[in-house]
């Protein structure tokens, strides 16, 4: 899986500690959903869309793979 959080996150000037503080995972958690590593919640994925202002759909990325 892709993500965008970086792009979004660059977009607000945050950097991954204080979106990490706003959604209440650790620093390493939004270093680890960027290189697509991690895959979230869905109270997570959807937590980081309401601080990013962007739906789940534009900050994640999906292919065919992820569903296997």
């Amino acid at each position: 899986m892709e993500t965008r959080i970086k792009e979004f996150r660059a977009k607000y000037n945050l950097t991954k500690a204080e979106l990490a503080d706003k959604v209440g995972v650790r620093r390493e958690t939004i270093l680890f959903l960027e290189k697509g590593k991690y895959n979230p919640s869905l109270k997570l994925a959807y937590k980081i869309s309401l601080v990013l202002k962007a739906s789940v759909e534009e900050l994640f990325i999906f292919d065919d793979e992820d569903f296997k």
